[in-house]
């Protein structure tokens, strides 16, 4: 079982190394894959200095030439993977890698149970989270759940396990945060059932997020996708991850 992991960043020098540690400590075989969206600190400089080192010689390193949000990264990510599942990392700590394999496990129990069109996602306590962001998430988890007629708890989690050919096949078009909701609700409209596994959670108070500026988009792509685009479907011949890729560093 290969699992890829894609690690989008973005100013993170105080954490992008202990990310990476904590990563190496996951006991599975593990594709990680870096997107630097043209951090102007030090995270560029401090992955080059990782890449010499094992184990972190054995990751991909990919940089972007200008900033162009979270969800270009994610579609950078998406379209290299070759893993059996696929999940995202954050590198700013909010998330333990540490619990990816609680994920794993739950795809391969309901695997043998026979489901065969599942998703895993990691479902946070959003306690510790301000209000107004606390409050977003719970409501576009909500327009999701009316939506899709899905019964998800936390739409926006970062660790969203799936397939590796569905990952590779998601016909992605956000550019920030949106590419969350465009992600869940791609995977629902394909058939897909979503569960759950609780996962640890620490909110740090500097967040790139901003509930006003992003949560109207995240809105705007769940009614595009309920009424206006047509449903995702995985193809029955599975895409291939790309060979090359123009911004490979």
């Amino acid at each position: 079982m290969r699992v890829s992991v894609i690690v989008p960043v973005y100013n993170e020098e105080k954490t992008v190394a202990t990310i990476l540690d904590k990563l190496s400590q996951v006991p599975y075989e593990l594709e990680v894959i870096v997107v630097d969206d043209a951090s102007t600190d030090r995270t560029w400089e401090i992955l080059q200095g990782l890449r010499e080192q094992a184990p972190y010689d054995g990751y991909r390193y990919i940089r972007h030439e200008q900033n162009q949000g979270k969800g270009v990264g994610l579609r950078t990510g998406f379209s290299l993977v070759t893993g059996d599942l696929v999940t995202v990392q954050d590198a700013d700590m909010e998330y333990d890698p540490l619990d990816i394999p609680a994920l794993v496990r739950k795809w391969e129990d309901a695997t043998n149970a026979g489901y065969h069109k599942i998703a895993i996602y990691g479902a946070r306590s959003l306690s510790g989270q301000k209000f107004t962001t606390r409050w977003g998430n719970r409501f576009l988890t909500t327009v999701t759940n009316v939506f899709f007629g899905s019964h998800i708890h936390d739409m926006e989690t970062c660790y969203k396990l799936m397939p590796g050919e569905v990952a590779r096949a998601l016909p992605m078009t956000g550019r920030r945060f949106e590419i969350e909701p465009e992600i869940t609700s791609c995977i629902l409209l394909a058939g897909y059932k979503i569960l759950e596994v609780p996962i640890s959670y620490y909110p740090r108070e500097e967040k790139k997020l901003s509930p006003w500026k992003d949560g109207w988009p995240a809105l705007a792509m769940l009614l595009r996708q309920r009424f206006v685009n047509k449903p995702f479907r995985v193809p029955a011949t599975p895409v291939a991850p790309s060979v090359e890729h123009a911004q490979v560093k």
